[in-house]
């Protein structure tokens, strides 16, 4: 796994530096615990930096795909690649070519899979990564080689199961009777799955066993989360056992974690860890002082008599004042389990708090680093609304460690309203804003559902199609909660078009730039047509020629296809079919666009237009002669 430090590490360690003092570390030998200047600056800050361990806990690491070396024993099937490709339509093909940085599994008679065990063991993490199906093809993640988390090609499956894409694995019994055997499998939400021979990205956070000193198992694994193409399609599942297929029925604290290799092709890249194995920082040696009084900032405290002062077991507003304004300061020592960088947050009810530590405030939030021990801090509670409840929530985040809380009261979750969603249980249209990520706000925006659960948004201003998604179709909390602000957002995985242009262009040659707005086209948007079951068909005006755009849904959900017709169409027309960062024709008429996010299929009157793949202003685009009509399917 590589090692990365952070800035904020170099420049505390600048700082102590410029001390011109040697560095002791308890337990270790003197040669290998001083790093004395004048030595060069980024020699001392490696050997600082190693010892006390900060690349490896303060950055989420990456596994070497260079080698096979980071797995134990990894079988035949297994290899390392540079690229990868699997046939949309071919069965179980998954094609790899030389290089290094993604994980190729191709089982067959010549070489049966093996399942991949890492060279590492882990407890609780958060996992993350790219993964690639073969059409047809299964594998799966087991954490810690125990509970496994589906890889399937579930491309176009309304109703996912536990064993679909994503799904938690299903336990098993063979004593129970037939049709019983498998029992807490936990379905995925909705079916976020791209087609086979797309990237998929994964993020699992995972919170392993717990046992007391004796071995007992005193708390269950659980899933925090997992989401999958950006989809959350698990939260807080409690794993009260290994699921089927597990290495062993004993549950551990740590444990390698383990790909399932004898299932079908697959390939994963940008596999990342981060590792959760520290403690949690304790508070000691608490006391507290109350300041009756309405305090906007820190006062001279020596010139204060506090109301009452004391000693306490946990940070609490639990300090009975006498006035509903007042001032709390806390004064104690953290024992921080783990040297490196922390974060705090704070949460004050009806005013306001600092931290003090380690020659640091913090107001609200903030970092620090803090060595390994015991370090003191000052903590201030300012209530200065006098109707506001007493509340004061300090959390703390850092190396190895999840963000646990440290004071008596929670963190306050935020206001929390109830979601208000549009379900398309049929052809559903509705108008909004609509955000995308990297672009401007699109304000003629129609967003149309279906129920083969594949949806689109549509911009009026460009005549394009900007996104499309399966799953759920809208949240329009932002636009009807309260006063809102117009904007909808789209409730399953989404695949977005890039910033909005002109879907057709007047190009004098095929290597014109493509317009960027629509001066000098005389582009007028004429509103959409609904036929007979509630399906829009958009129509425009663009270069004194009259479009009629009709996207429908394919009815086997795998994606959506578009025609584009023309009445007496102008000279020199193309349509932009795609753009994005690189664009692949994988076999006639068949492109996969922005490194494999999803496909463009042309029919066979569009195959004989001579596509064009050029490069515009650094990124490849995707265009065609646009003539009377044009045909393509997009497939995600």
């Amino acid at each position: 796994m590589k090692m990365r430090i952070p800035i904020e590490v170099f420049r505390w360690l600048k700082t102590f530096l410029s001390h011109r003092v040697p560095l002791r570390i308890a337990g270790a030998s003197s040669k290998k615990s001083n790093c004395y200047p004048p030595v060069s600056t980024f020699k001392a800050l490696l050997c600082i930096a190693y010892m006390l361990g900060f690349g490896s806990v303060l950055a989420q690491e990456a596994v070497s795909l260079k080698d096979l070396s980071a797995f134990n024993q990894a079988g035949s099937s297994w290899h390392i690649a540079g690229n990868v490709k699997a046939g949309l339509f071919k069965e179980r093909e998954l094609q790899s070519e030389p290089g290094e940085g993604v994980l190729v599994n191709l089982p067959g008679k010549k070489q049966p899979g093996k399942d991949l065990f890492t060279q590492w063991e882990h407890g609780s993490m958060d996992l993350e990564l790219d993964y690639m199906m073969a059409k047809n093809s299964n594998s799966g993640i087991y954490l810690q080689g125990r509970y496994e988390i589906q890889l399937l090609d579930s491309w176009g499956v309304k109703q996912p199961r536990s064993g679909d894409n994503g799904g938690i694995y299903e336990r098993w019994d063979d004593s129970k009777p037939q049709g019983q055997k498998g029992y807490q499998g936990y379905a995925p939400r909705q079916n976020a799955s791209r087609a086979p021979g797309l990237w998929q990205h994964l993020k699992i956070s995972f919170q392993a066993p717990r046992f007391d000193a004796s071995g007992n198992k005193i708390e269950n694994a659980r899933i925090l989360y997992i989401q999958l193409n950006g989809v959350t399609i698990h939260e807080d599942v409690e794993l009260f056992g290994p699921t089927r297929g597990a290495v062993s029925s004993k549950e551990v604290a740590q444990a390698p974690l383990r790909i399932q290799g004898d299932h079908g092709p697959v390939a994963f890249k940008n596999i990342r860890v981060r590792h959760y194995n520290t403690s949690r920082p304790q508070v000691e040696g608490l006391s507290y002082s109350l300041y009756k009084g309405k305090f906007d900032s820190t006062p001279d405290f020596t010139s204060l008599q506090p109301e009452s002062k004391g000693n306490m077991t946990a940070i609490s507003t639990q300090v009975n004042p006498t006035s509903k304004e007042f001032l709390v300061r806390y004064t104690g020592t953290l024992n921080v389990k783990k040297a490196g960088e922390y974060h705090f947050r704070m949460d004050a009810s009806g005013g306001w708090s600092t931290l003090k530590i380690k020659e640091n405030t913090l107001k609200g939030s903030g970092k620090v680093i803090l060595p390994l021990g015991k370090v003191a801090f000052e903590l201030l509670y300012s209530k200065k609304t006098d109707w506001a409840s007493a509340s004061l929530g300090v959390a703390v985040s850092g190396p190895g460690l999840r963000e646990v809380v440290l004071s008596q009261d929670p963190m306050n979750p935020g206001r929390q309203v109830d979601p208000i969603l549009v379900h398309a249980r049929e052809n559903t249209i509705l108008r909004s804003f609509m955000d995308l990520p990297g672009s401007p706000r699109v304000v003629h925006a129609v967003s149309v559902g279906s129920p083969e659960q594949v949806h689109y948004t549509y911009d009026l201003d460009k005549g394009m199609l900007v996104q499309v998604w399966r799953g759920g179709f809208l949240n329009t909390t932002p636009m009807w909660h309260s006063r809102g602000d117009g904007s909808s957002r789209p409730l399953g995985m989404v695949q977005h078009f890039g910033k909005p242009a002109l879907t057709l262009g007047k190009l004098s040659s095929t290597q014109s730039q493509w317009a960027t707005d629509t001066t000098g086209t005389s582009y007028v948007p004429k509103g959409y047509i609904l036929d007979a079951q509630g399906q829009p068909t958009f129509t425009y005006l663009i270069y004194n020629t009259r479009v009629r755009d009709a996207i429908r849904v394919l009815n086997n959900g795998q994606g959506i296809q578009r025609q584009l017709i023309a009445q007496h169409p102008a000279d020199q027309l193309y349509a932009r079919l795609a753009s994005g960062s690189n664009i692949e024709e994988v076999e006639k008429g068949l492109y996969v666009i922005d490194n494999k996010s999803y496909y463009v299929q042309l029919d066979a009157a569009a195959k004989k237009l001579k596509p064009i793949i050029r490069d515009n202003n650094g990124q490849k685009e995707l265009i065609v002669p646009f003539q009377n009509q044009l045909n393509y399917h997009i497939l995600f």
